[in-house]
C-alpha cells in the first residue's frame, strides 16, 4: 500500500475511533486523578491525559521524525473539558500530518530517544499504525478505571454495562 492510502485509511481510523474516546474522557473527574488500582499502576489522571496525548504522537512521528522523553512536554489538561479539548486538537493534528504525507515519507525512520539517546526507531508506518493501537490499548484500561469508580462506561464497539446504544448512536 502506498503512503498516501496508508494515511488516509489510520486519519479514517482514527476518526473513527475519536467519538468513544471522548465519550470517556468527558466523564474523568478532576478529582480522581490521584487515584490508582495497585501500587504499581498509573494514576487516573495520568492515564487520561496520556489516551488525550497518544494522537499528537502520529504528529511528532510523521513531522519530526522523532519523540524524546526528556524533550516531549506534556499538556497540564486536568478537567474533563481540558482532556477532550487537548484530545481533538491532537487528533486534528494527527490527521493533517497524515493527510499531508506524501509518497516515501511512511518509509523514512521514526527514533524514539531519551536524552538524545536512540532507545528504538523502524519506519514511520509502522509506529504509525502501533500509536492507533496504543490509543486503542489505553482507552480500554481506561474503562477498567473507569469501572472501578462507578463511572459509567460508554458504547465503545458496541452496548456496555452502562449504555446499551451502540457507539455513535
Amino acid at each position: 500500500m502506498n503512503d498516501l492510502l496508508f494515511a488516509t485509511a489510520f486519519a479514517k481510523e482514527l476518526e473513527a475511533e475519536a467519538p468513544a474516546t471522548i465519550k470517556c474522557l468527558e466523564r474523568i473527574p478532576a478529582e480522581l486523578s490521584k487515584w490508582k488500582p495497585h501500587p504499581k499502576s498509573m494514576e487516573l489522571g495520568y492515564l487520561a491525559l496520556l489516551v488525550a496525548e497518544i494522537p499528537l504522537w502520529i504528529t511528532h512521528i510523521i513531522k519530526d521524525s522523532e519523540i524524546d522523553f526528556a524533550t516531549f512536554a506534556h499538556q497540564q489538561a486536568t478537567t474533563p473539558e481540558e482532556l477532550v479539548a487537548h484530545f481533538k486538537s491532537n487528533v486534528a493534528g494527527a490527521k493533517e500530518a497524515l493527510l499531508g504525507v506524501k509518497d516515501g515519507t511512511l518509509d523514512e525512520i521514526f527514533y524514539l530517544k531519551a536524552n538524545g539517546e536512540t532507545l528504538f526507531s523502524s519506519p514511520k508506518h509502522e509506529q504509525v499504525e502501533s500509536t492507533i493501537n496504543h490509543l486503542v490499548h489505553h482507552r480500554g484500561q481506561l474503562t477498567v478505571y473507569m469501572r472501578l469508580n462507578d463511572i459509567a462506561v460508554p458504547s465503545i464497539y458496541g452496548p456496555s454495562a452502562d449504555d446499551k446504544n451502540f457507539a455513535g448512536q
